[in-house]
């Protein structure tokens, strides 16, 4: 018997539900034509609608063979296993739920997957539980910054959360610690500037109201230069700034109202690289304006947050980590990795930012990385 005639004397058993003949003939298919992934997704469900479950696992296994993707039959294999009680269940549904496709499902296979979920977030449940008690004595015995890297290092492991790298858009040194946001304790100044909170408000406030100040859109380039990730707000007044410094030059207009700023500002280890830095301003994100996740230019040089004017709701992400702005609550981030913010809220959101070395390098790298980047023109475009 062709191929053809096989598959449809098959076709016509599964309509009669006559399962065991439509089984014998999708066997007797699948060796005709071995290579063929269908022919053994339905010899897995004509199997596992009589009851053999290993012979079901075993098609299912020779589909996955021939693509080891295929969302159809990992999520077969996840019930199939779970069926079984086979310990490797809850990991194999979560292969199924990563090859979810886009789109609306048919209801029995979103009844499957949604099964699916519960089964797999219960088996992360336990296993988080598991791993948990496991570093429990080491876990105990670790300070603030050491315990936040062990959860985050479960939590990867769990593909809870992933990994992220530092990608900048133009300049990457080499060697340095990547950190989402870098511990507060390598930037003993950051109290100072946070105990002036009041004090730069109130000069936020000046500058806001003072007739001549510069208020202009954050990103601002030429539309025909290739940085997607920036179209969505490319001179878009839902994203503003206020700069004091801006690639290296003082913004008098908005600079001489800001007097204690720029007194702390100087305190600060800020990169001066011509055409490049340092960079100091107010952020201004309007009501319900998102940020899209990019990444910055330069990983030599960190960023810092100082929340001024922040609306409950509004928040932040750098790589797997989403914090939520507190007034007066600075942090230091790497910007070379994906960040990205939201103003959910009706009013606006207000964060001074400013950019500081990266504490790992030493002062000839800072040397070498400022006689590049102003040889290069700062990339002076593009800008913090």
């Amino acid at each position: 018997m062709s191929l053809a005639s096989l598959l449809g004397e098959a076709d016509r058993a599964l309509a009669a539900q006559d399962f065991t003949r439509a089984q014998k003939l999708l066997r007797e298919a699948a060796l005709a034509q071995p290579e063929d992934l269908s022919i053994f997704l339905k010899l897995a469900g004509v199997s596992r609608a009589i009851g053999q479950f290993g012979v079901a696992l075993d098609a299912v296994h020779r589909a996955l063979s021939l693509s080891p993707l295929d969302f159809t039959a990992l999520l077969m294999r996840a019930g199939l296993l779970d069926r079984a009680g086979d310990p490797m269940a809850g990991e194999a549904w979560g292969h199924a739920l990563a090859q979810k496709p886009d789109g609306q499902l048919p209801p029995q296979m979103a009844a499957v997957l949604a099964e699916g979920e519960r089964r797999h977030a219960a088996w992360l449940d336990a296993r988080e539980q598991r791993l948990e008690a496991a570093m429990a004595v080491a876990e105990q015995q670790a300070d603030d910054e050491e315990r936040k890297r062990i959860a985050r290092f479960r939590s990867n492991a769990l593909r809870r959360t992933r990994h992220f790298h530092s990608e900048p858009t133009h300049f990457h040194f080499p060697g340095l610690v990547e950190r989402e946001f870098h511990p507060r304790t390598l930037f003993p100044w950051l109290a100072e500037l946070e105990a002036e909170t009041r004090i730069i408000v109130a000069e936020l406030e000046a500058v806001m109201s003072a007739e001549r100040a510069e208020l202009v859109p954050y990103i601002q380039y030429a539309d025909h230069l290739p940085l997607q990730q920036w179209r969505p707000l490319n001179h878009n007044a839902d994203w503003t700034a206020i700069h004091l410094w801006k690639n290296g030059h003082k913004v008098e207009a908005n600079s001489r109202h800001c007097p204690r700023t720029l007194e702390l500002l100087e305190r600060l280890p800020q990169p001066v690289i011509p055409g490049a830095s340092p960079n100091a301003m107010f952020s201004l994100l309007a009501p319900r304006t998102q940020i899209p996740p990019h990444v910055g230019i330069n990983n030599g040089r960190l960023v810092c947050h100082l929340p001024l004017v922040v609306p409950a709701g509004c928040w932040f992400r750098v790589g797997a980590e989403r914090r939520h702005w507190q007034r007066g609550e600075a942090f230091i981030f790497d910007d070379t990795i994906e960040h990205e913010a939201a103003n959910p809220t009706d009013q606006l959101r207000i964060v001074f930012i400013c950019d500081i070395w990266h504490p790992d390098l030493s002062t000839i790298e800072r040397e070498a990385i400022a006689a590049l980047i102003a040889a290069e023109d700062g990339v002076s475009a593009v800008g913090l």
